[in-house]
């Protein structure tokens, strides 16, 4: 295995097959000396969204569901100013 200009190995599916990560799993890297572990993270229990998260969820899909509001009123709502 070699790594490329990036920086980047390519890891073999039968590696991360027998260790139990898949696409879109968190993964930690640690090293101690010259080797690097790397570890799947568990998952926990779900974060609490941030402001800027919970902003997003709330108005995704509406693009075309606000065409009558003013650019003032629109920012009204990003702003949160009641």
């Amino acid at each position: 295995m070699r790594v490329n200009a990036n920086g980047q190995v390519t890891l073999p599916r039968e590696l991360l097959e027998r260790v139990g990560i898949r696409p879109g799993d968190e993964i930690e890297l640690g090293h101690e000396g010259n080797v690097i572990t790397l570890r799947k993270l568990e998952k926990g229990p779900p974060r609490e969204l941030t402001k800027g998260e919970q902003l997003v969820a709330q108005i995704a899909g509406t693009a075309t569901a606000n065409r009558d509001l003013s650019t003032d009123e629109i920012m009204k709502l990003l702003r949160g100013d009641d």
